[in-house]
């Protein structure tokens, strides 16, 4: 059988499954001459680049939906809840 090569790219998607090293992970995220994806360092596809200004405006627009998803009708209502509504259908 022949040897897989440990990284490369298929279908334009790259992929790279050699064993990561603290350096290669540190350096993979903050590239900064690059664009706001790069490659994974470990794994199939692309990372944000956190030395892009991009990077950080989808992370906080991620942040704030998430905190958004989280804090429930409830909370922005002064934290009251309702009761539940009864509905009679005919």
């Amino acid at each position: 059988m022949a040897d897989r090569p440990s990284s490369g790219e298929i279908f334009g998607i790259p992929y790279n499954f050699e064993r990561p090293s603290l350096g290669r992970m540190l350096s993979s995220y903050w590239e900064p001459g690059e664009g706001m994806l790069v490659h994974k360092p470990f794994g199939i596809g692309y990372t944000l680049n956190l030395a892009n200004w991009r990077s950080w405006i989808v992370l906080g627009v991620a942040a704030a939906l998430l905190w958004q998803e989280n804090s429930g009708p409830g909370e922005e209502l002064g934290g009251e809840e309702e009761d539940p509504v009864e509905v009679v259908v005919d």
